[in-house]
């Protein structure tokens, strides 16, 4: 798949195109003849280029440049200049994500992994990568991750999702719920988490579904959701597959019957879904294109000074590589000496760039996570849980 990347660059802010190393597709990178070339500090940004989640790609890409333009403005990682190797890490992938990323691990062709995919992949990935170097895994995901080496940074069902369904639960009061999603860890994870959310709170589970990835027609799993009365749906669907849903509950008018929550819908899948069909769709999240804080400002400043108005859209998925880049950076600059002794679970106290806000919760600095709705093609109505 070859993705076409636009850069304008504002030297107001800095940019030239010194900075801004364009990334290198993997089958690039392979003909260069430069694979055991070290100038410069190769990071294999890894994201599903194809499949229901490729729709993410453009904004992961975009994204990930701003972070490395902005470190190559000053000192690069390590006094070396960041290059981007784009890897499709989609399930649906031709080449085994595994045997690539060994490959070039062996032949010193990656410095590091900066990872937006799905957790299946990490899971698949840990394994291989065995701390020889780090990795930087960067969405939402079911938490628990204690692989030495391996950093996830972003939020947590704990920390996302039972807030939100809290919210929902005091608003709607929907006497059951339908919790459908891919049959992968993550949805599992968190719909695990979100029974014993809803039995505490006495709330039925009308019916619990997993689908495969790519399912090519939804009616009979929106005949299902319909058919189980449930009065809120969480959708635990990503990419193409969630908006392919969301689509034809809309066209059905199910909204009268049933309010919607994702943790996972973003800009890119919200203007997919089409206007009409996100009457009482939510989603929850630490990060929104459109949210007013001053650690998105600045972002969105230098994300349009480098892209232009015809960027991707900004979201969450796409601003999680900016800040995996930010924080490889600072990892490595404040914690070289450690990295691979220490895991996701130590918490280290990474002081890095971000769209994100952050707040102290006891030692450790985690994300604000916001409920939003969905308002034609845009968020509102953002509420801080």
């Amino acid at each position: 798949m070859r993705i076409a990347i636009l850069i304008r660059g504002d030297r107001a802010l800095g940019y030239s195109t010194d900075d801004v190393a364009l990334p290198i597709e993997l089958a690039d990178f392979r003909e260069s003849g430069l694979l055991a070339a070290s100038g410069s500090f190769r990071v294999a940004l890894l994201i599903p280029m194809c499949g229901p989640a490729g729709i993410w790609a453009p904004s992961c890409i975009s994204s990930a440049q701003v972070a490395a333009a902005e470190l190559n403005r000053a000192n690069g990682i390590g006094g070396r200049r960041v290059q981007l190797i784009m890897i499709d890490a989609a399930v649906e992938a031709d080449e085994p994500i595994e045997e690539t990323v060994n490959d070039l691990i062996e032949l010193n062709a990656i410095d590091a992994i900066v990872g937006m995919h799905l957790s299946a992949v990490r899971q698949r990935l840990s394994k291989v990568v065995r701390q020889r170097i780090p990795y930087i895994y960067t969405p939402l995901y079911e938490g628990g991750e204690t692989t030495p080496g391996l950093f996830a940074i972003g939020e947590t069902p704990q920390e996302q999702l039972a807030p939100a369904l809290a919210e929902i639960q005091a608003r709607y009061h929907p006497k059951s719920w339908a919790l459908i999603g891919n049959d992968y860890v993550w949805p599992r994870s968190s719909h695990s988490l979100a029974k014993s959310v809803l039995r505490t709170a006495g709330v039925e589970l009308a019916m619990e579904c997993y689908v495969p990835f790519g399912l090519p027609n939804m009616s009979d799993l929106v005949d299902r959701v319909e058919a189980s009365g449930a009065e809120a749906v969480l959708v635990s669907l990503v990419g193409q597959d969630a908006v392919n849903f969301n689509r034809l509950f809309g066209k059905r008018g199910l909204h009268r019957k049933a309010v919607r929550l994702s943790c996972a819908l973003e800009e890119n899948g919200l203007m997919a879904c089409g206007r009409s069909n996100l009457e009482r769709m939510f989603s929850v999240s630490s990060y929104f294109g459109s949210i007013s804080t001053e650690a998105n400002a600045s972002f969105k400043e230098r994300y349009y000074a480098l892209h232009g108005d015809a960027a991707p859209a900004l979201n969450s998925i796409g601003q999680s590589t900016y800040e995996g880049i930010h924080y490889l950076a600072s990892l490595l600059r404040d914690f070289g000496a450690v990295w691979r002794m220490r895991t996701s679970q130590d918490l280290l106290p990474v002081i890095h760039s971000s769209g994100r806000s952050f707040a102290r919760n006891d030692a450790a600095q985690r994300p604000d996570v916001y409920l939003a709705r969905a308002d034609g093609i845009n968020f509102c109505d953002f509420k801080v849980l």
